[in-house]
Parts: C-alpha cells; structure tokens; sequence
C-alpha cells in the first residue's frame, strides 16, 4: 500500500510517502521568510505553499522512487493550523484524488503529532499519557487508543513554544528562537534568576504572565548586562518554562496509574525538556517515547501514520470536506 501525505497547517510544506505504513520520504521545505517579521505571517505562509507544494510533492515521489500511478490514497492535514496554509495543502490532495481517483484522507494535525510515537520502534502500548508541546498547543492527552484520545488539559493563553519564542525575540535572538534559547542555556545556570510562571489548577497552563516577567527583567537589568549573562538568562528562562510541563506529566501519570509516557511536538526537541523527561521516567520506572527529531516538528510523516489507521478502517472524506482549525482531538 502506497500513501501521500500532505502536511501545510503553518510555514512548513511537508509530502512524504509511506509504503505499507512505513515512511520511506519525508520532504519538509520551511519558510525563513518569515525570522525578519518575528513571526509567522499568514497570507505570506500561504502563498509560499502555493510555490514549494508541487516541488516538495515531486521530490517526496523521487525518493521514495515513486510515480503518481503508484498511489493508493492521498492523506492532508485538515486542521488545525492556519486557515489559508490548509486550504492549500487540502485543495491539492482533492486535486490529486479526484485525477488519480484514489481515496481522500483527512487528520487531524495534533493527533498526528501524537501519533508519530508509533512510526519506528520502540512503540508505545496503548493506553499512555503524552505531553504535546508545540508552537500552537501545550497539552496533557490521555491515549486510550489510536482514536480514542481525551485531552487532560490544555493552555489558557500561550502555548509553551510560543513562549519559547517570544522571549527568544525580547533578547534579540530572531525567529524561530526556542532553538537558539536551548543551545545558549547549555552553557548557563538554570537557577541564577527566577521566573513565575502562572499557577493553574489541574492539567492546566498558563505562559501570559511569564512573558510579561522576563520583559521587566530585561527592561531592569538592562542589554549590557543581559549580553554578559546570556547563557544564564537563558537556562533561566528555560527552565521556568519547562519546569510546569515536566510536574504535570508526573502528576498525570500518577494519577492515572500509567507506565508509559510520550512526548510530541516541536518543543519536544528541546534537549533539555527530553534530558529532564528521561531522568524522571528513569526514576519513577516508566517507559518514555520520543519520535526521532525529523517526526517532532511539523511534517507529513506523521500525518500518513495517522492516515494508515483511518485507511485500514476506510474512513475516507469527500471532496466536499472543508479545512477546520478547531477540530478536537479524538472528534
């Protein structure tokens, strides 16, 4: 079985095939236009889709020394995301099913997050706890199956990657800056200042407040002493945003009793997010899955594991499915 996969729910145009479930292309082309506005620019995103997807779609069928005729179904991210980037990449799997005549797929794009736990060995059993820390989402899931997933709690205001950069650009790092904040806290005392970060109840988050801290920090330290101590300012920072992520996982897995805990997401890149997640599951004897780094940010990968579980089940849509960028886990 030959699947495409679509992934463009924001700035990264992603095609991979996967043949008999197994990714054998993964094609991700990102868009550095967007570092010099500090952020991603929705109509500029959409339009960069519009010029990669049939390139990106080209080289994903040459790697994996492929033809069109080969295809058995088409998959895309239905939501969520940014409205004009799925409209792109949903309106070209139509365009693609409807020529080849061949099955339409549509996945939810954070379920397939979660979901690239099981592309390589080793894989989770279900049922198992997952931290999904992202750009747009920072969640606590509960997967009961591959499609019986109920979200445990969720961000009130920003999501933890959002964070991550937004504080990246108060230092003048650019965008993307999570990355940068990382390797600069590798070199950097964790515990030489300290951030609040919002206390909410349960499974809940909350980053608005942490931002609003470092930006008075900053203003009071002032650039020449924030440039002498950067590697600090940084480890710091991390470390308050991560700190609630980690004793939330912890609280989740206990109370449900669980051994097994995933981690998804572009912030489960973050090597000290994963070094703090092995040393906790490490101690309290659970079993951690983390995709490869090519499966933690968005690419379509992920997005044709999730469809090789709706494709054995034929769960396929029509032409008429429109993009949705509120869809729930588990709907």
């Amino acid at each position: 079985m030959v699947l495409l996969a679509i992934e463009s729910s924001c700035d990264d145009t992603s095609v991979a095939i996967l043949k008999d479930g197994i990714p054998v292309s993964n094609v991700v082309s990102s868009q550095v236009s967007h570092s010099i506005y500090g952020g991603v620019v929705p109509e500029m995103a959409s339009r960069e889709h519009q010029k990669n997807i049939v390139h990106v779609t080209q080289l994903a069928l040459s790697e994996a020394n492929c033809v069109q005729s080969d295809l058995d179904a088409i998959a895309f991210t239905q939501g969520p995301g940014l409205q004009g980037s799925l409209m792109v990449g949903a309106s070209f799997a139509k365009g693609l099913s409807l020529g080849l005549e061949k099955p339409l797929i549509a996945v939810n794009h954070m379920e397939a997050h979660i979901l690239a736990l099981l592309i390589d060995e080793p894989r989770p059993s279900f049922p198992f706890i997952c931290l999904v820390v992202s750009g747009g989402h920072t969640m606590i899931v509960l997967v009961n199956d591959w499609n019986k997933m109920e979200i445990l709690g969720g961000t009130k205001d920003d999501a933890v990657g959002e964070a991550f950069d937004k504080c990246a650009k108060l230092l003048g790092l650019g965008y993307p800056g999570g990355k940068q904040i990382d390797e600069l806290a590798k070199n950097g005392n964790p515990k030489a200042f300290t951030f609040p970060v919002g206390q909410v109840p349960g499974f809940q988050f909350s980053y608005s407040g942490v931002k609003t801290s470092f930006l008075y920090f900053l203003k009071e330290k002032g650039e020449e002493f924030i440039q002498e101590n950067l590697s600090d300012v940084c480890a710091s920072i991390q470390h308050a945003l991560l700190k609630p992520l980690l004793s939330k996982s912890r609280d989740a897995m206990k109370q449900f009793g669980i051994q097994n805990i995933g981690m998804a997401g572009g912030v489960a890149a973050n090597s000290r997010l994963r070094q703090s997640m092995k040393e906790m599951a490490s101690n309290e004897s659970w079993q951690l899955f983390i995709p490869d780094f090519q499966y933690c940010t968005d690419n379509a990968a992920m997005i044709g594991r999730a469809a090789m579980f709706k494709w054995d089940m034929k769960e396929f849509c029509g032409l008429e499915v429109v993009t949705e960028p509120r869809l729930k886990i588990g709907s």
